[in-house]
Formats: C-alpha cells, sequence, structure tokens
C-alpha cells in the first residue's frame, strides 16, 4: 500500500473504511466516510485535515497535497451542514430574481455566480414567476429553508420603490436594479447617464431630435432610460416625438421599426436595449431605409452580438461584471462585519461604445 492508503485488488482499505460498492450483503449502503478517517489515511491530525477541508491557508502545500489525495481515495466529501453549525455560515447567497429571459437579469446572475465562486460561496436560485408580497416572502421562505448567509434581489420592476412589496428585516441583502436605496441597498447600473450618453451622441452628430422605443411600463430600468431620453431632449431645447413602447424583445423593435420608417422626419433612433435595436434593423431594412445614411440607430446593453448587427449597432455599454461583482462584496461585507443592511445606491458607470450604425443625418 502507499502513503495514502492503495490498495492491491481485493483486499480493504486501511483502518477498515469500505470503499466502492455496499461491500455489504444485501447491498446495503457503506458507512460514510469520516474526518478521522481521511487523518488516519493521510497520517495527519484530524485538525489538519479540518482545515484543508474549510481552504485554511495555514497548512503546507505538501500536506495540503497528501490530505486531498486521501479525499479522493476514500470518496471523502465533507459535511456542509455541520461545518455551518460549527462556524455559523454556510457559504451560500441566495438570488431571488423574477426573470432570466432579459439579457440584463440573466448576465447579472452569471456575474454574481462567478464572483461568489472567487470567494469561496455558491449561489442558490429562486425565480418568481409573479411578483408579490407573498412570493417575495414565500421566497425568502425557501432561502431560509436551504440555509443560505445573504440574499440578492434582481427586481426590475417597481416594486421595491413603491413600497409595494417590503423584504424582512434583520436580513443580508442587497437589491439589483431598483430605486429603493433610501430603504436597502442598492446596486445598478447608472441607467440615466447611459441614455444621456445616447442621446447626446445624436444630437451631436446633427440630428435634430431622437425618437425613442422604450422597455415595459413596469420595468424600472426601461422607465429610467425613457426618463432621461426626454429631459436630454427638452434640456436641449428640442422636440420630444411620441414614444413607443416595447418590452425588450426584437419582435417589438421590428413593429416599432415599420412604424418608424413611415416618419419621414426620423433621422434616428435610440432603443431601450440591443434586442430592440435589432428588429429595428430589420424593418428599416425591409422598408429600405439605409442604416445609417437615412437613420442612425443607437442601442443598450453592448451585449456580445452587437457588434457582428448588420451594420455594427452603436450602444451603451453596462458593465455586469462589475454590478456582480459589487453585489457579492456588498453582502459579503454585511457576513462578515455582522452589519445590517445600510440603504443607499451604488450606480455603475456605463460608457458609449460607437460601431458602424450612427452617423449625421442626411441632407
Amino acid at each position: 500500500m502507499d502513503r495514502v492508503g492503495r490498495e492491491q485488488p481485493g483486499t480493504a482499505p486501511a483502518g477498515g473504511v469500505q470503499r466502492g460498492g455496499s461491500g455489504i450483503p444485501g447491498g446495503r449502503r457503506k458507512q460514510r466516510v469520516s474526518m478521522a478517517d481521511v487523518a488516519k489515511l493521510a497520517g495527519v491530525s484530524a485538525q489538519t485535515v479540518s482545515r484543508v477541508s474549510n481552504g485554511h491557508p495555514g497548512v503546507i502545500g505538501s500536506t495540503r497535497e497528501q490530505v486531498l489525495a486521501a479525499m479522493r481515495e476514500l470518496g471523502y466529501r465533507p459535511n456542509s451542514a455541520a461545518r455551518a453549525l460549527r462556524y455559523g455560515q454556510f457559504n451560500t447567497i441566495g438570488v431571488i430574481l423574477f426573470s432570466l429571459a432579459s439579457t440584463g437579469n440573466s448576465r447579472t446572475v452569471e456575474a454574481i455566480a462567478a464572483h461568489a465562486a472567487t470567494e469561496g460561496y455558491a449561489i442558490t436560485l429562486i425565480p418568481i414567476d409573479v411578483p408579490t408580497q407573498d412570493n417575495v416572502l414565500g421566497a425568502f421562505t425557501r432561502m431560509g429553508e436551504l440555509a443560505v448567509d445573504a440574499v440578492i434581489v434582481i427586481m426590475e420592476i417597481h416594486l421595491l420603490d413603491a413600497g409595494t412589496v417590503t423584504l424582512p428585516p434583520g436580513v443580508h441583502v442587497v437589491v439589483v436594479d431598483s430605486d429603493a436605496g433610501e430603504r436597502y441597498p442598492v446596486v445598478d447600473t447608472d441607467q440615466a447617464d447611459g441614455a444621456r450618453r445616447a442621446v447626446h451622441h445624436l444630437l451631436d452628430l446633427g440630428h435634430r431630435t431622437v425618437w425613442h422605443v422604450t422597455g415595459p411600463r413596469t420595468s424600472y430600468a426601461g422607465q429610467r432610460r425613457a426618463q432621461a431620453w426626454r429631459d436630454a431632449l427638452e434640456a436641449a431645447g428640442r422636440p420630444v416625438p411620441p414614444p413607443l413602447h416595447g418590452d425588450w424583445s426584437a419582435e417589438s423593435g421590428y413593429s416599432a421599426g415599420l412604424r418608424l420608417a413611415d416618419e419621414p422626419d426620423c433621422t434616428a433612433v435610440f432603443a431601450a436595449n440591443d434586442q430592440t435595436a435589432l428588429g429595428l434593423l430589420r424593418a428599416f431594412h425591409e422598408r429600405g431605409r439605409a442604416i445609417p445614411d437615412e437613420i442612425s440607430v443607437v442601442g443598450f446593453d453592448d451585449i456580445p452580438d452587437a457588434a457582428y448587427f448588420v451594420p455594427p449597432l452603436t450602444t451603451v455599454h453596462q458593465d455586469f461584471a462589475e454590478v456582480g461583482r459589487r453585489c457579492v462584496q456588498r453582502v459579503l461585507r454585511q457576513i462578515r462585519e455582522g452589519c445590517g443592511s445600510e440603504p443607499g445606491t451604488d450606480l455603475v458607470p456605463t460608457r458609449l461604445v460607437v460601431r458602424r450604425s450612427t452617423t449625421t443625418p442626411p441632407r
């Protein structure tokens, strides 16, 4: 047998620890491998095994590898529940959200998961079909049953800011995409600044005004972008065209584009997101309106595909990775310092990415 207990075929492992199959007549389940079994096989103390299991830095590399090899050999899995009871935390962050369909939500969840993993945390995801007070409270109850240390709520609709939904007190929580910074810690993209950048870019090119295809009426982000679009035009003393309402989809952008193609004074459009802009591009193409020579189009999000639209799309870049990082850092600070959820809004800046879908207006 070598030093991590690799036995010859047909023999039992050291210490009588049973591995590989039930090993018990009648097929009964094998006995759970304990920390003491790993310590005995690796030739170290149980305290050293515990340190390796919990990622403690105070273990030399060769010893750590020896313990890990023993864990693999025995099929040992640390008891996370027991560790949580001992240390008072589960190393898990819950994420409650209302939809994974939108680009913003899905990429924010991806960023949260990635940054949580770098901190040694996993995420537990609970989607809610209908955003009501009962469903939100039910989601928090399920999070409690699943044993999480904190919760990140991705709430892109006007609920928290309208007072329709309140979160349970005493919970480590961060909210994404909401206007509820007076009551909760909020992390969000600077929606208004991004919309202003889009409008100013088009006005600076010489367009008389900018039309707008909005996001959903219930969306905080969509409404904040629409309000900033209107404010920017009014501040510049330009006429404000009637907005066309969309729902983040390319289909809604396509429908709006068919209508805008018949507007002779329409030379520039700000779309609430890149998918909406994609629908606009198709509608204008079908109606024979050249982009950007006749109509300039700006999107919002800077999805990876935006650079490959025809033509490549000028758009507002959202830093989803930074939003996810700040969410994780804020909940971890609450966990580690044992502090409450301090209200306040943390805005992540945007930037304009200029490609080939915008130019000066036709004469």
